[in-house]
Formats: C-alpha cells, sequence, structure tokens
C-alpha cells in the first residue's frame, strides 16, 4: 500500500469523523464537508499520479470508483434507504476506495465494503432503537399499544400464513424458518412504528428548522400545501413555514454516519490483514467450493 492510498485512507477518516459528530449534533451533513473530501480525493489522486513513475492508473480508478458510488449514492437515495447527506457521503467514498490500480480488485474492494456496511448497518440499526426503546420506555410502550390495535386486522392475517407455511415445514424445513419470519414481521413493524411515532416526532420551533428536514405530516399555508417528503424542506419552503408557524412536528432519524465510519476501518483491516481468499462465497474461495460465484469469474 503506496503512500497516496495511507494519506488518502487518513483524509477519509479524518472527514468522516468530523461528518459523525455533524450527524449526531444537527442530524445532517454539510454539503461543504462531502463535496470537500471529493475535491481533495481526486486532487490527491492526480497530483500523485503527476509526479509518480506510476502513470496515471491511480487517478483513473478513482474517477471509476466516484462514478459507480454516484450510481449506488443516488440508487440508495431514490429507494429511500438514504437521506441526501448519506448519499452524498457515499458518493463521496468512491473516491476513496479504490485502494488498488488494478480495476478487478478494486471492484472486490466495493463489494466487500458494501457487506460490511449492510452488516454494520443492520447492527447498528438493532442496537440504536433497543436503546432509544429503553431510554423512552414509557413512549414506547404506550404507543406499542396503540400500534398494535391499529394493526389488529395485518397481525391476525399474517398469523394465519404464518401457520400455513409452518405445516410445510414438515415436509421442508426451509418452511419453518420462512413461516417464523412471516410471524415475527408485522411484530417488527409495530417496534419500529412505535420507535417512530413515539420518539422520533418531535415539536421544533419553525427558527430551528434547517434545509432538509422531514415534515412529519402535510402542511397547508393558504391554498399551498408543503408535502411531506423524503426530501424535506427546501430553504424557500422553511421561509414559508416561518411566517406562518411557530412550531410544528418534524421526524428525525437515526444518526448514521457512524455506520460509514466504522465500516470503512473495518475495510482497511480486512483489507490489509487478509486477503480475498478468505471471504467465503462473495469472492469463490476455497472455503466454499463452489464452481462459480458473485466474483469467481474475476
Amino acid at each position: 500500500m503506496h503512500q497516496g492510498i495511507i494519506f488518502l485512507i487518513a483524509l477519509g477518516v479524518i472527514w468522516m469523523f468530523f461528518a459523525t459528530i455533524q450527524d449526531f449534533r444537527k442530524r445532517e451533513v454539510a454539503n461543504w464537508l462531502n463535496f470537500s473530501l471529493i475535491i481533495l480525493a481526486i486532487g490527491v489522486r492526480f497530483f500523485y499520479s503527476l509526479f509518480s513513475n506510476e502513470g496515471f492508473s491511480f487517478f483513473y480508478q478513482g474517477l471509476i470508483g466516484l462514478g459507480i458510488f454516484f450510481i449506488l449514492g443516488n440508487f440508495f437515495y431514490y429507494v429511500k434507504i438514504f437521506a441526501g447527506g448519506d448519499a452524498k457521503l457515499m458518493i463521496a467514498l468512491g473516491a476513496i476506495l479504490p485502494f488498488s490500480d488494478n480495476l478487478i480488485t478494486n471492484l472486490k474492494v466495493y463489494a466487500l465494503f458494501l457487506v460490511i456496511f449492510f452488516i454494520v448497518g443492520a447492527i447498528y440499526g438493532v442496537l440504536s432503537s433497543v436503546i432509544l426503546a429503553l431510554r423512552n420506555f414509557e413512549k414506547v410502550k404506550k404507543e406499542f399499544s396503540k400500534q398494535l390495535k391499529l394493526n389488529k386486522k395485518l397481525i391476525k392475517l399474517l398469523a394465519i400464513i404464518s401457520l400455513f407455511v409452518l405445516c410445510l415445514g414438515f415436509f421442508e424445513r426451509i418452511f419453518i424458518y420462512f413461516g417464523l419470519l412471516v410471524f415475527a414481521f408485522p411484530f417488527l413493524y409495530v417496534y419500529a412504528k412505535s420507535i417512530e411515532e413515539g420518539v422520533m416526532i418531535l415539536d421544533l420551533k419553525t427558527s430551528k428548522l434547517t434545509e432538509g428536514d422531514w415534515l412529519y405530516e402535510d402542511i397547508k399555508i393558504g391554498k399551498k400545501v408543503i408535502r411531506a417528503n423524503w426530501d424535506g424542506l427546501s430553504k424557500s419552503e422553511i421561509r414559508e413555514i416561518k411566517k406562518k408557524f411557530k412550531k410544528i412536528k418534524i421526524k428525525q432519524g437515526i444518526p448514521f454516519v457512524p455506520v460509514f465510519l466504522i465500516s470503512f476501518i473495518f475495510l482497511v483491516f480486512a483489507y490489509v490483514y487478509f486477503p480475498f481468499e478468505y471471504y467465503g462465497i462473495l469472492f469463490g474461495s476455497h472455503i466454499f467450493p463452489l464452481g462459480l460465484s458473485f466474483l469467481s469469474i474475476f
């Protein structure tokens, strides 16, 4: 691993550390943080390539990574997995993650990062929701009972379906697991909804609104309706709301930027200390000797 990569890794860790602090404090990541990371990462790649004897592959791989993660970031944004700041940070990481001058190796790095990212994200999400539930136990308990009543029909329907699927488990074991999953789904939904309604909905003074805040519900101002949508509030909408309201309900999300930082650190550790052969079925290793797996063609 040459000095250019080491510098980019340090740059990424520092930038994501400050983004994490900002996400915890303000529930947003400033555009300047994401865009400056892109500019610095591409700039480092360009000047390192210019003054080294290794050609411009290091620079080109950064552009390719940026392009790939631009597509991924926008995809996760439009399917409503990421908010805007998270999507932009994902795009910025695309300029950092190409650790090699070889495209195939970098594709494996991207795949490994995504696997780590989703695992860390799932664990982080569960732990965060449990902590929120324990800290706001009475509110969540009250909301859970309310949501059980509101979703009574759904729970009964899925309970009947799960019993039918469980009966199929006498013939094929996999149906037992699937049936249990179907049975658990409405309760997991009710739990998540209880966290959202009981903890994540806040009354906020309009003077403290920031661009991108999520409305809890639509707001009517005269004949105009400001919709509660995934894009959040624009600056012009905030100005209109301030003229009419002193307080409104907004919906907060769980700060998700720490998942990027933790996943990136795990990725660097895995890349440095373990060859790709250790990653099993994902990379077609000998641990799971399949004839063809996800990236074994590489």
